[in-house]
């Protein structure tokens, strides 16, 4: 039974976020047509909040709550799957400057899995520091669909998956209500766990979906001669 997650995701934990995870739930659940996701992970910057318990919502709305965490490093921004205490006592998510390459190792060394996100982002984009710096080792996944990147942003993170085989992940990096579960990613095994989200992440099969509206051609303007049907 395949999962969809919106595996980048953030709530009003966030500083730049105000959206509260019941909205982001009764969003889905009102348009789940539309952006068909069995849940969401919330990625918060900079933290991880253990003691977060979100099972009434889960059971309230139907849908999964993930907790992971966006983090800052030498190369850019990194979602981190899979956290657990030693992590956080290893690692002090609130430092804008972690290692990437030693949260990669140290983080899968603990059993979770290190994914650059938004890599053809300018800045805090992988790309950008693959153009001045070697390659990272170990990386298993990024994010090549996110749903807050610009013209451009989606198709550089798509050639660095082709480039260096890297497996490709989705998600909408919401701060808005009405982003949430944009872009997503389908793993053909049924996911219920963040222990089992990373097992399908290192070993599994699953591609990224991408559920943002898509724009309608601009017609071509009409010769005279055609438009008059020649007599």
């Amino acid at each position: 039974m395949a999962t969809i997650l919106d595996l980048h995701s953030h709530s009003e934990a966030s500083e730049d976020s105000r959206a509260p995870l019941e909205a982001y739930l009764n969003w889905i659940k009102l348009r789940h047509h539309e952006r068909p996701v069995d849940g969401i992970v919330l990625t918060e910057h900079r933290q991880f909040n253990a003691g977060a318990d979100y099972r009434a919502l889960e059971d309230k709305f139907g849908l999964m709550v993930l907790k992971a965490s966006e983090v800052e490093t030498d190369y850019g921004h990194v979602l981190v799957f899979g956290v657990t205490g030693e992590m956080t006592r290893r690692f002090d998510f609130a430092n804008v400057r972690l290692s990437a390459q030693e949260l990669i190792d140290e983080v899968a060394r603990m059993g979770g899995l290190a994914v650059p996100c938004h890599p053809g982002r300018p800045n805090v984009g992988l790309c950008e520091h693959y153009g001045a710096k070697p390659p990272l080792n170990n990386v298993v996944a990024v994010e090549v669909l996110n749903g807050g990147s610009r013209k451009g942003e989606d198709a550089r993170s798509m050639e660095l998956v082709r480039r260096y085989g890297y497996r490709a992940v989705g998600g909408s990096d919401s701060h808005l209500v009405s982003l949430i579960a944009l872009c997503a990613t389908r793993f053909e095994a049924e996911v219920r766990s963040i222990d089992g989200l990373v097992r399908e992440l290192k070993e599994g099969k699953y591609e990224p979906v991408d559920f943002r509206p898509k724009r309608k051609p601009v017609p071509a303007a009409v010769p005279d001669e055609v438009s008059h049907n020649g007599g």
